[in-house]
């Protein structure tokens, strides 16, 4: 028998214990200056970001020893915050590359933890940080990478699919994206999260789950995952579906997503089915292997950069990111595209 959607889209990689839900908080506060109705500029500061209508969103980097010679701009995906980066990061700075994350929206210390904010307002967001790192290092190469909820963001960032313009990057990085849209799933999961729609604000745990998911199989790195009080355990079902009509509006997006692309993907994900990436990959406008990078990694679960493994897919990035042209270091870029559009899995089989 299938299992909830609901039930396991709440607790995408969101920690495994059945903590107290976070209470409620109030609306975004902007940071004002002087006058209540004027907004700051916004601004990139050691330790937050200043979004364009003030709200001050934690921020974390980590810096190479000297001038970086390239910068990534970092999202974290569903229930995660910006420490999700703080492992590959640290590799990341021996390659010279600086790495700036912040706690998006509705997650870690941002914000109105644990309400959805539209996929639009996370874009301009995103849109923000780019611009605002590009002033910072003018002339240095600027990427764009997101991991699972934060590779749907960096999707419709990059193609420009909300209506916002973004800088140009000189690449972008999808780490398991979260492109498990409507189009992909039964009717039967549609009806469940039309079900979950007429009670928005119930919480949904993994704890009501009778199955186990693996987001990884670095068990010390879940552990300390699930006791992290900014890793919020619990979902609203208004919630879930916000991230649902992000999938679905990332996954349409591909067609228009013409940027250099370097997608990763491992074989073991039991969050993201197989049949929705190949599905996306598949529809990626042009088959330039210079332009588009695919990698398929056969130990790799969900949470990629933090698996047992994960130094392996973090030094295919920084090899990627120093030169876009050259074979990675792993060599699993050979045929992976052809491997993953040949031999998807049903998307229902992702939930047995």
């Amino acid at each position: 028998m299938r299992f909830s959607l609901v039930c396991l889209l709440a607790m995408l990689v969101a920690g495994c214990s059945s903590a107290l839900p976070p209470a409620e908080l109030p609306p975004p506060q902007l940071a004002l200056a002087g006058a209540a109705t004027t907004l700051p500029r916004p601004e990139l500061l050691d330790d937050r970001l200043i979004a364009a209508d003030g709200a001050v969103l934690p921020l974390q980097h980590w810096l190479p020893p000297g001038e970086p010679t390239a910068v990534v701009l970092a999202l974290h995906g569903f229930n995660d915050y910006s420490n999700a980066f703080a492992i590959p990061a640290r590799l990341w700075t021996k390659s010279g590359i600086a790495t700036y994350a912040y706690d998006q929206r509705g997650f870690g210390r941002a914000p109105g933890r644990g309400r959805w904010f539209g996929g639009r307002q996370l874009v301009s967001d995103a849109v923000t940080a780019l611009r605002l790192l590009h002033r910072r290092y003018p002339g240095t190469p600027v990427y764009l990478l997101g991991e699972s909820m934060g590779g749907a963001i960096a999707i419709l960032a990059a193609s420009g699919r909300t209506g916002i313009a973004a800088p140009a990057v000189d690449g972008v990085i999808l780490v398991a994206p979260a492109v498990w849209g409507r189009q992909t799933m039964s009717v039967f999961e549609r009806a469940g999260l039309w079900l979950a729609d007429l009670l928005p604000r119930v919480r949904w745990s993994a704890s009501v789950l009778p199955i186990h998911i693996h987001p990884s199989d670095n068990l010390p790195m879940l552990r300390a995952y699930s006791a992290d009080p900014l890793v919020i355990k619990q979902t609203r079902a208004d919630t879930i579906n916000g991230l649902v009509d992000l999938m679905s509006a990332a996954l349409s997006a591909a067609p228009a997503l013409d940027s250099r692309l370097f997608l990763l993907y491992g074989d073991r994900d039991e969050i993201v089915p197989r049949a929705a990436v190949a599905r996306f990959v598949a529809t990626l406008p042009g088959r330039d292997r210079e332009r588009q990078r695919i990698a398929l990694y056969p130990q790799g679960y969900h949470m990629l950069l933090r698996d047992l493994h994960g130094g392996t897919p973090a030094a295919d990035i920084a090899a990627w990111v120093g030169v876009p042209a050259a074979p990675l270091p792993s060599g699993l870029d050979d045929q992976a595209r052809a491997r993953l559009i040949g031999r998807p899995k049903p998307v229902e089989a992702a939930l047995q």
